[in-house]
């Protein structure tokens, strides 16, 4: 260590510590990212659950309307026989007969996998009074069919056959509740689940943007150290060194945010429900790379042109029917100030895209100024007939109002019958 120059010893630390920042910044990344997909996954899993249990409540709700009709039309044909002795109404009758057995044997099939104790016991009441129903009729039209029509009165005026048709229906109307309260329960957990995703889906891009800030002003703080302590000789080695190790975090960022986007849409190959959250996290994941890929291309400066991130914005999207018109002078954006921002107009070109001008073959014209230091941004769509701002505040409202926090600035949204109006205004580094 001795023969190694005064520099070059004072500096190892320095390339240690950066060293030792860059692991803990992708270490943080891809511990957020994990906990993004663990909520993905569980908000997968509690949709797919309520939907099964939809599934099987309509399957439930439905044989046991069918024991309760079936029970009904038996009882309304046998009372229409002995009233008019006419065998015409002895077919609702049969048909109630036929359909009450297979019913009841289909609904206990459907509850088997997940019957509680009393679902199974209304089950079994439900199979026995029915019996006793139904024998009671049979009884009754075989009474009548024989000719014994005062007999089969003095049965009727017993009033077993209606206490055992009072407590069928009860069963069956305990069984409905029941089976109600489980599904109002699995669609509980799932809204829950959602409320919880978004929110937190917005903290965790939050802390990745924080951390790769972090990281990249390390970096920048290290290479001015290096570069303050190096002799002039030294001084175009230590720029190399920076300029090296900027260009390899920049490429491990890359790599990561691809293997990120890979592992998002893998994760919806084998279930197509999520696919429609997976993909708009992934489009605000490739968001993030295209904000850091403007910054990049300037070099270490960590600056970019306005223009050129609209640029790269809006390219995916324009067409001969999908036309931009960008307006304004040349403006310098900092690091910090790019990444908000290339969110928002990312959310605003998918917004256009699916909803807004260019859905509708309309124009998007963007133009900007600066006064007193201050940036003003207009992103104006033509779009008439557009439906107004709705009341509850979605994922990318809120993202919007965190990018606002971080630039120091307002965004404010206006929905006019020409179209849709996004105001945003920011101090630029002085």
């Amino acid at each position: 260590m001795s023969g190694l120059p005064q520099s070059a010893q004072s500096s190892a630390p320095a390339r240690r510590r950066t060293l030792w920042l860059m692991g803990a910044t992708l270490l943080t990344i891809a511990a957020s990212l994990a906990v993004a997909m663990i909520l993905i996954f569980r908000t997968v899993e509690a949709e797919r659950s309520e939907r099964a249990q939809v599934d099987r409540t309509i399957a439930i709700l439905t044989e046991l309307r069918t024991i309760s009709q079936a029970a009904i039309n038996a009882e309304t044909g046998q009372r229409g026989y002995m009233l008019t002795l006419d065998r015409a109404y002895l077919e609702p009758f049969h048909i109630g007969r036929q359909q009450f057995g297979p019913a009841v044997t289909r609904l206990r099939n459907h509850l088997r996998p997940v019957a509680t104790e009393e679902q199974r016991v209304l089950l079994d009441r439900i199979e026995r009074e029915g019996g006793r129903k139904f024998a009671d009729l049979d009884a009754s039209v075989a009474l009548v069919r024989d000719g014994r029509l005062m007999e089969a009165q003095r049965g009727l005026l017993t009033d077993e056959g209606q206490a055992a048709m009072v407590r069928l229906r009860d069963a069956v109307a305990r069984l409905e509740r029941i089976e109600n309260d489980v599904l109002d329960i699995a669609i509980a957990d799932a809204d829950g689940a959602e409320d919880m995703l978004l929110p937190l889906l917005a903290a965790v891009s939050l802390l990745i943007v924080v951390a790769m800030v972090f990281g990249f002003l390390m970096i920048v703080r290290t290479a001015g150290a290096e570069a303050a302590a190096a002799h002039a000789a030294e001084l175009e080695e230590a720029r190399d060194r920076a300029d090296l190790l900027a260009r390899e975090l920049n490429h491990r960022v890359k790599n990561l945010f691809a293997v990120i986007l890979a592992i998002v849409r893998m994760s919806a190959r084998d279930k197509p429900e999520a696919k429609p959250t997976v993909e708009a996290i992934a489009e605000r994941i490739h968001a993030l790379l295209n904000a850091h890929e403007v910054t990049q291309a300037t070099g270490a400066k960590q600056v970019a042109s306005l223009g050129a991130l609209l640029d790269k914005t809006l390219a995916p999207y324009r067409s001969a029917t999908a036309r931009a018109a960008l307006s304004g002078p040349e403006v310098t954006l900092t690091n910090q100030q790019i990444t908000p921002l290339g969110l928002v107009l990312h959310e605003l070109a998918t917004n256009a895209v699916k909803y807004g001008c260019w859905a509708k073959g309309h124009a998007l014209a963007v133009d900007w100024q600066v006064e007193n230091g201050t940036l003003a941004l207009t992103w104006r769509e033509e779009c008439p007939g557009l439906p107004a701002e709705p009341e509850r505040q979605g994922f990318g409202s809120l993202m919007m109002t965190s990018a606002a926090r971080q630039l120091r600035g307002t965004i404010e949204r206006r929905f006019t019958p020409e179209g849709v109006e996004v105001d945003i205004a920011f101090p630029l580094a002085s």
